[in-house]
């Protein structure tokens, strides 16, 4: 096994993970959990920042507990009006560190 493929995370939790793209500046951390939170449960929720500013910069990453949900999430978000934006969401390209 190479080492590149050792650190793929396991097929089976490769859908837990959708990344949200086109989000308001304005998104918060817990903004972005209650949109997800109807779907199932939210493990982690990571809204990516600018390190001086601290301003969100429009997209962010959703973990759920179960692949089930996550599906349901991506169906019904992706594509939405959110705060005046139209977002996008879709499976995280996620590998372990």
């Amino acid at each position: 096994m190479s080492s590149s493929s050792r650190n793929l995370i396991r097929p089976e939790y490769f859908f837990l993970f959708l990344l949200a793209i086109g989000l308001s500046f304005y998104t918060t951390t817990e903004g972005l959990r209650r949109l997800f939170g109807p779907f199932g449960v939210v493990t982690e929720v990571r809204l990516v920042k600018d390190p001086r500013t601290q301003r969100p910069k429009g997209f962010g990453f959703v973990k759920f507990e179960s692949e089930l949900d996550a599906q349901n999430a991506l169906r019904a978000l992706n594509g939405r009006i959110v705060d005046g934006r139209l977002i996008f969401v879709e499976v995280a390209q996620t590998t372990r560190t």
